[in-house]
């Protein structure tokens, strides 16, 4: 009986909800929406939103959106009306996820439940407010997505969310708003769901900026009834001459959205009058292919020849498309009486893909081999949106595959990293110091070692021992190149030290031993006994026992006897030849005069350190090496202080010779706007203009729009680098461009 009554309650209550689906769905449908209704009536009773009303007005309004505006079939309703039940079980009941996932099998098939456990997965994610990883979230909810119905339920979802946020506490419209804002529009705006983005947008900003909102909708009112007057008495010559000519199309008509009005406000810092498109107008033609280029150029003359035309606002992606494919003419004419009007010529078959297509704002990057990419990922989708349900569940099988997983710490930070990383990578990803000392971690608060291979959407947090040190197998275990940079560079420091432990227990064993040979001969000969090229390896097995003490006093003892002169005055030439060196970088560091590149001095040759790339005018030091003689290092090297610091006897003064000549590489860093020909723009400053010779150029876009890169050049100098710099930064689109090496 109690059923019942919450069937009976429920029905009535969603009465027009019922009456939408009857119109859209087949009987069979309707029988199974109603009995999803009932069951999450049931179970979602007790819940109620912040306002008294109860939950499942939410999970109703999702359901709404999903089939009425976004247009999915029976499972996604379904799905929609019962994804809150299977969250709050999860959440309040884990124990009866089981049994709640059966009986939504048995009673509403696995595509159901596929789809709800995928709206579970998002629903998991704590999003927390940072620019900066937005992104990172972005794609972090496309990859969650293996059924694309599940991203589009998620948009529904929080637009119903948005439609009522004025029920919710202050604190909350704030966050629901950046997210809306920044991760669920720009995905909305991917999959060309335009309505959803500029309603989510919208929405956002009413509460991000409600002065700003209320001005602007004020404005948009006032002015409604001038608009239209305007828009027919402006368009009507313009009409009249498309007539004569016989062309055929039609006209539409848009008012911007209030978020794309603040936005222009705020970047071009004018009032509102100050907005040249608060409105547009379409003119779309209706005509074969081969007439396209030549018809949009005709109403473009005409509109010309009646209005005046602003030519910084004119637009032609019809000769050269956009990226994504969009083709119109776009610009913008006053009547002559201080109004402005941005017009755009297309036609009908331009005009269908610029409503299917998706704009190029931010892009996902990688495609795994075999797999498919969050960018194709989004475009199938998209095209997926014109067909029907059963089109849509049946051909979509591909899960979006970037070859990078996203992993949480236990505080909500997002960490994105390659497939196939491991807890070890993830510690050092967060910081050098807590990979260091890493000895294992719990993923999803289950203990797991540091090799375990984390999986998208993990929880880990990492577990510390502060005696653990860096191992060389642990090279094996990583795979991303921070970690095991960091690794190989404790290690070489590890060796280091273990090879000047060594060395002083060799000096010391030898005085002890009271033998009548120097540390160098005796090394130079355990090397040649041993087969070892570097003394600094003899002083690391000494360390490390590999060479056992007893047995290195008795090599030199019998080598000392006479037992094998032969080969100790060879070892004595070897160890006098490097005393010679040595006592030559002395010489050079003791005298007044400095190293002047391009000359030797003695046996000790130069070369330019890779670190910092010297090139004839800068400002340079030598660095007396162990065994590569001297490296020269710019004074403003990233290691010039460590140098000077740890080892000031070895650090000499160098000039430049003044007769020195030859070709120099020197790397600068560009940012610029993301616009088409930047590279072949530089290319000619640098190559026709400098008369520079580009060894290498490489950029990337931005999902801001901005581009970034660096460049390769061959210089005779420092004096040519600030006029390249200078030309550089000249180039219209390029923000800033400096020296790296």
């Amino acid at each position: 009986m109690i059923k019942r009554t919450y069937r009976e309650r429920d029905m009535e209550r969603y009465a027009e909800f019922r009456r939408m689906i009857a119109s859209q769905f087949s009987e069979r449908t309707q029988q199974m929406v109603d009995s999803a209704l009932a069951f999450a009536g049931e179970k979602m009773q007790p819940y109620t939103r912040y306002d008294g009303t109860p939950m499942m007005n939410h999970d109703v309004g999702v359901a709404r959106i999903v089939a009425e505006e976004i247009g999915l079939g029976r499972n996604s309703t379904i799905a929609s009306i019962l994804h809150d039940v299977m969250r709050i079980t999860n959440r309040e009941q884990p124990d009866k996820v089981g049994e709640l996932s059966e009986t939504i099998r048995r009673q509403w098939g696995d595509e159901v439940l596929g789809i709800i456990v995928g709206l579970c997965k998002i629903s998991d994610i704590k999003l927390k407010v940072a620019k900066e990883q937005a992104s990172d979230f972005r794609d972090m909810i496309v990859s969650y997505s293996e059924d694309p119905r599940v991203i589009l339920i998620k948009l529904a979802d929080r637009l119903d969310v948005m439609r009522s946020l004025d029920m919710f506490p202050p604190q909350k419209r704030r966050k629901k708003s950046w997210e809306s804002l920044n991760l669920y529009a720009q995905i909305a705006h991917k999959l060309g769901l335009y309505n959803i983005k500029s309603e989510l947008e919208d929405l956002s900003l009413k509460y991000l900026e409600p002065e700003s909102y209320r001005h602007i909708v004020g404005k948009l009112e006032e002015t409604e009834s001038e608009r239209r007057t305007f828009i027919a008495k402006f368009i009507a010559p313009v009409l009249e001459r498309l007539d004569a000519d016989g062309i055929k199309y039609h006209v539409k008509s848009r008012t911007k959205s209030v978020f794309s009005i603040f936005q222009k406000m705020r970047k071009q810092n004018v009032p509102f009058e100050g907005v040249y498109d608060i409105f547009a107008l379409r003119i779309i033609i209706d005509c074969e292919p081969e007439r396209e280029k030549t018809l949009c150029w005709t109403v473009y003359s005409h509109i010309g020849s009646i209005y005046t035309p602003n030519p910084d606002r004119m637009r032609d992606w019809i000769t050269i498309p956009k990226s994504n494919g969009y083709e119109s003419l776009h610009t913008t004419v006053t009547d002559g009486h201080g109004r402005w009007v941005e017009i755009q010529i297309r036609t009908e078959r331009m005009d269908e893909v610029a409503e299917r297509g998706i704009a190029a704002h931010w892009r996902y990057k990688g495609v795994k081999q075999g797999g498919m990419g969050a960018d194709e990922w989004l475009r199938r989708l998209r095209e997926m949106l014109e067909d029907t349900t059963h089109s849509l569940a049946k051909r979509f099988d591909a899960k979006p595959s970037s070859g990078e997983i996203f992993v949480f710490t236990p505080n909500g930070d997002i960490r994105k990293l390659p497939e196939g990383a491991t807890v070890l990578d993830f510690a050092f990803d967060i910081h050098t110091s807590l990979g260091s000392i890493c000895v294992g971690g719990k993923i999803n608060n289950r203990a797991v070692p540091i090799k375990e291979t984390l999986r998208n959407g993990d929880i880990c947090e990492v577990l510390t021992r502060k005696d653990q040190t860096p191992k060389a197998d642990w090279l094996n275990i990583c795979v991303t190149s921070k970690a095991r940079t960091k690794i190989r560079a404790y290690l070489r420091e590890e060796q280091m030290k273990q090879a000047r432990m060594g060395r002083e227990e060799l000096e010391r064993k030898i005085k002890n031993w009271k033998l009548s040979t120097t540390i160098d001969e005796a090394v130079a000969y355990l090397g040649k006994y041993f087969k070892i090229r570097r003394g600094t390896e003899v002083y690391m097995m000494i360390a490390t026992q590999k060479i056992e003490i007893s047995q290195v006093k008795d090599i030199l003892s019998r080598w000392l006897s006479g037992e094998e002169a032969e080969q100790r005055r060879a070892a004595a030439a070897e160890a006098e030849e490097r005393r010679a060196q040595s006592n030559a970088a002395r010489a050079v560091e003791r005298s007044s005069d400095a190293l002047i590149i391009d000359d030797r001095i003695g046996s000790i040759e130069y070369k330019l350190a890779k670190c910092c790339n010297p090139i004839k005018g800068d400002d340079i030091f030598g660095f007396v090496t162990i065994s590569s003689g001297i490296t020269i290092h710019r004074s403003d090297c990233p290691n010039a202080a460590r140098l000077k610091e740890r080892y000031p006897y070895r650090v000499m003064p160098a000039r430049w010779r003044d007769e020195a000549s030859g070709s120099f590489r020197v790397t600068i860093a560009v940012t610029a706007q993301d616009t088409p020909g930047l590279a072949n723009t530089i290319t000619e400053v640098v190559s026709r203009d400098l008369k520079l010779n580009i060894r290498t150029m490489s950029f990337s876009s931005r999902s801001d729009g901005s581009a970034s890169g660096s460049i390769t050049v061959e210089v005779p100098g420092t004096g040519i680098v600030d006029m390249l710099l200078h030309a550089v930064r000249r180039i219209k689109g390029v923000r800033n461009a400096y020296r790296v090496n």
